[in-house]
């Protein structure tokens, strides 16, 4: 094989269309636009969607409910689930026990369940109830 032979193989290469260019060529006159009409034209534009002044389909079927982004980022545990933890909490040990996801990052003690060991939390979000359940249990939040 040689540089000045290589070739593209037979069907990967074909011609630009040239529309508008004669009859000859297949697409002339009307250049495939086909007659009149906002899409004939040159700048004939419409917003996608658009369908001519009716009301288009997105805004004609009913909007419902909203899935936030962060909602991976988010993880609740129960407060049942801290009974079986080492005594210093934080959102490493929740990963590592395989209570929450890799991806949390805000992760909330939420009032399920009994505590009865004393537990410190740090860099984590209690709910009322919980905080006091584990303010009760002789536990704190750091």
């Amino acid at each position: 094989m040689e540089l000045n032979t290589i070739q593209p193989t037979d069907g990967a290469k074909h011609y630009k269309r040239r529309v508008g260019r004669g009859i000859g060529s297949g697409i002339g006159k009307t250049a495939g636009r086909g007659h009149k009409g906002q899409k004939s034209r040159a700048g004939g534009f419409h917003k996608v969607g658009f369908e001519g002044g009716q009301m288009p389909l997105q805004r004609r079927l009913p909007k419902r409910g909203f899935k936030s982004m962060a909602t991976p980022y988010k993880a609740e545990v129960r407060l049942s689930d801290l009974e079986n933890l080492p005594a210093e909490i934080d959102v490493l040990v929740l990963k590592q026990a395989g209570l929450v996801g890799e991806l949390a990052r805000v992760v909330r003690v939420i009032l399920s369940g009994e505590l009865t060991k004393k537990v410190t939390l740090k860099g984590l979000i209690a709910t009322k109830g919980a905080r006091a359940a584990i303010e009760a249990a002789g536990g704190s939040i750091a």
